[in-house]
């Protein structure tokens, strides 16, 4: 038994060797693997931090006449000071690059249409769409009208911006995103701050998507099911409708939804007049909804001459400053959406299809080679076809098929304009006079300038080319091959709406409607949705005594009119439809609930995920995909179609699907079905901000989860929504990605300083303390404030040494 025991144990033991020998093995390797990770991480931590910018101490540098001071504040602003424009305008092309350089580089690109050279074959639609739309070739013409004034600003910012980019590449300082890419930024040029503003155009002054959508519903539905679809049907245009019928263009399958703007790229402003505040003086808060991505695709600056001295925000990678205030005004835009864009019917000849009739000729197209070079592939030849009208807007030259009829588009901004000599010049206004005078240079996009002075005065324009059009009104394709069709011209400048000093005490705009049926021109006929107007003028209306903390705070109201208008009717729609009282406990939430998209509730879940479902759940299937996604203005038409049902007098549609109570009903199921599969059952548990949550996603982040951990700001519940004043749009998905890009807040009795928030920072470098230091403040509506004349406290100075 002894020897057993002695046998069992030295086996035991030689086994316990063998384990602890392997476990040495293994922490062993698992040591040196997390060595190696960890020295890994190191590098990369270290060759990232060597990018990031110097914001404190002296530098020597060759492009400036005299030394600049430039001192970051406490949220990052820059505040620059010099003694003359010239270094002023260097000075801060070479801060911008300084934090946002690789945004620029991309910005430049994507305008342009060169994205496939440094990403490779997956921008090459991306580059074929903003080739044709023809941006740079619109930003070149326009150059060439700009006055000489003008064209030093822009020359004296690329100096700045190159001084940078040549610093940078010679200290191997270069943004990490430039050598993960694996290129080199090219130099800065005139062209491309143009480039770039043309792009803002783009984002927001469209609408040739609701052309081809009527187009093809007009040829794929009987008229009286196609008539819905419009906002209000051109029955003052049989010839145009007759066209459209005689001539159809292929829609589906030969655009690309997803590169379309976000629809309603909209705002909120208001000014209110002193009579009405606590201080005697005008009040002023714009926050323009743009797309909320990491980094802001704003950039907030302070500027100080001895020519100027003004504060707010600019597009990265262009001078001046757009929206803000000086010492003496402050102002802020929404846009206006008015039908900047035609298509026309362009008849291609058989024999050449760079050729079109006009006329009863065949005229000569203009025809561009674009051929698109791709990062790890073959060159792609491409060519860009332009009608007197503007460019074809199909991709025609490689498709198989001889097309019959195609699109070109006439667009306000392919013209030239002179924006930034508009910016310049509202830099440095100190009345009304001298700032509407600034504004008839500003063109495209056109915009509802809301405006307040030191003086006591208050203005509203809204400003823009907004065509006229020769028969027409913007809602469908016309004939063109037809000198009878397009525009004569523009709406004069002093016609334009225009408000001064209303007896109201107060002048708001938020895309809504904004003439009435007397103005004697067409803007358009798809306004945005009215609520968030409709909020902000009940609380200007009945409030008094109004100050810059009230205006914050109306900035982050989340009130919903849409539920105050359409509750009641879905609810009953509910208990017609649902007879045995299988959804009582959610009809019950809705009932009780306060129509605040409190992100603690439940019902706004459950609000809004039915009003989203109730345009799929009528047309998605009645339609090709692209043409529903291309499809805008869904939530008007679903709310005429609604309150039409409601008053009795269902449209064809809604007969057709069976009545309104039974489209509800199931729009209402499905979005059950999609919540319950998310949050679970237990309806009391729903929350609104469960499912709609704030991103701020780095445009690099889609590309890895690694990068979308490291670039991307964690993701926060937030309240509101796309019909609040505290505008946060959200996708399906809920991430809240559309909303106030930047929130302003002036005081005119102390213009010394004003309120902002630009969302998620001021930095576009992950490793610098003001990346995403501003998300939190955007979602709980904690403003900064930044001051234009005295002392910036608990700054940063870098002193920029002329040689």
């Amino acid at each position: 038994m002894a020897i057993h025991r002695i046998v069992k144990q030295g086996g035991c033991t030689l086994r316990k060797r063998k384990m602890r020998k392997w476990t040495k093995v293994l922490l062993s390797i698992f040591g040196g693997l997390l060595a190696i990770l960890v020295a890994g991480l190191i590098v990369i931590n270290v060759y990232i931090g060597k990018s990031k910018p110097l914001i404190e101490g002296e530098m020597s540098v060759d492009f400036l006449d005299e030394d600049v001071d430039i001192t970051r504040d406490a949220d990052g602003v820059p505040h620059i000071n010099a003694s003359s424009d010239a270094d002023l305008y260097r000075a801060q092309g070479f801060v911008q690059a300084q934090d946002r350089l690789f945004q620029m580089d991309l910005a430049r690109r994507q305008a342009s249409g060169r994205l496939a050279e440094v990403v490779g074959a997956a921008a090459v639609d991306t580059d074929k769409t903003f080739r044709t739309f023809s941006l740079r070739n619109a930003a070149e013409a326009s150059y060439d009208g700009y006055g000489d004034d003008a064209k030093k600003v822009l020359d004296w910012f690329a100096e700045g911006v190159n001084a940078y980019m040549q610093q940078a590449k010679e200290d191997g300082k270069l943004p990490y995103e430039f050598k993960l890419l694996g290129y080199e930024p090219e130099e800065w040029t005139p062209i491309d701050s143009l480039t770039i503003g043309k792009y803002m155009a783009y984002d927001l002054g469209g609408n040739w998507d609701s052309l081809a959508v009527r187009h093809w519903a007009l040829n794929n539905f009987p008229e009286e099911q196609a008539r819905e679809l419009f906002v209000s049907y051109p029955d003052h245009a049989p010839s145009i409708i007759e066209a459209n019928l005689k001539t159809p263009v292929e829609v589906a399958g030969r655009f690309n939804p997803d590169l379309v703007p976000h629809e309603f790229n909209g705002s909120n402003n208001w000014v209110v007049s002193g009579d009405k505040t606590a201080s005697g003086k005008p009040l002023l808060a714009d926050d323009p909804h743009l797309g909320l991505n990491t980094p802001s695709i704003w950039y907030q600056m302070h500027l100080q001459s001895p020519e100027q001295n003004v504060g707010g925000v600019i597009f990265a990678g262009v001078p001046g400053i757009i929206l803000g205030h000086n010492e003496n005004i402050a102002w802020g835009v929404t846009n206006v959406g008015p039908d900047v864009q035609d298509l026309y019917i362009e008849i291609p000849n058989p024999e050449d299809p760079t050729q079109f009739r006009y006329d009863g000729k065949w005229e000569q197209a203009e025809v561009r080679d674009e051929t698109i070079s791709v990062k790890g592939g073959e060159a792609i030849p491409f060519e860009v076809i332009v009608t007197r009208h503007g460019p074809i807007m199909s991709d025609i030259l490689y498709k198989s098929e001889d097309p019959g009829a195609l699109f070109s588009m006439q667009w306000t901004a392919l013209e030239p304009t002179k924006e930034l000599e508009a910016i310049i010049r509202m830099n440095k206004a100190g009345d009304w006079e001298t700032f509407e005078s600034a504004l008839e240079d500003f063109h495209a996009p056109a915009q509802n300038f809301v405006f307040a002075a030191v003086d006591g005065t208050i203005a509203y324009k809204a400003n823009g080319r907004i065509p006229i059009r020769k028969q027409g009104d913007a809602q469908l394709p016309v004939p063109g091959d037809s000198s009878e069709y397009g525009w004569s011209g523009y709406v004069p400048y002093d016609e334009l709406p225009k408000v001064i000093n209303p007896s109201e005490g107060f002048i708001a705009t938020a895309n809504n409607e904004v003439v009435d049926d007397s103005y004697p021109y067409h803007i358009t006929k798809l306004w945005a949705q009215p609520y968030r107007y409709m909020r902000i003028a009940e609380v200007l209306q009945d409030g008094d005594n109004f100050t810059a903390e009230d205006m914050m705070d109306l900035q982050m109201d989340q009130e919903n009119l849409y539920a105050r208008e359409f509750l009641q009717d879905l609810i009953g729609s509910l208990k017609a439809a649902d007879l045995e009282g299988k959804h009582a406990e959610l009809v019950k939430m809705l009932e009780g609930w306060d129509q605040v998209d409190s992100a603690e509730a439940g019902a706004p879940l459950l609000f809004h995920k039915v009003m989203k479902q109730l345009p799929k759940t009528m047309f998605s299937n009645e339609m090709p995909e692209d043409v529903y996604k291309l499809m805008p203005g869904k939530g008007q038409i679903v709310d005429r179609m609604l309150r039409d049902a409601y008053s009795g007098k269902p449209g064809v549609w809604v007969y057709n699907y069976g009545g309104v109570d039974k489209w509800v009903y199931d729009a209402f199921e499905v979005a059950i079905a999609e919540i319950e599969e998310q949050f679970g059952n237990d309806s009391a548990k729903w929350k609104w901000g469960d499912f709609h949550q704030l991103a701020f996603p780095h445009s690099l982040a889609a590309a890895s989860p690694i990068f979308a951990y490291f670039l991307n700001p964690e993701k926060q519940a937030i309240g509101g929504s796309n019909v609040t004043v505290q505008a946060a749009a959200f996708k399906d998905d809920g991430t809240v990605n559309h909303g106030a890009s930047w929130r302003f807040v002036a005081d005119l009795s102390d213009l010394s300083a004003a309120h902002h928030i630009v969302g998620p920072g001021q930095s576009g470098h992950m490793k610098s303390k003001w990346f995403h230091d501003q998300s939190e403040d955007w979602a709980n509506g904690i403003y900064h404030e930044t001051v234009l004349d005295g002392e910036v406290k608990d700054g940063y100075t870098l002193k920029l040494k002329a040689k």
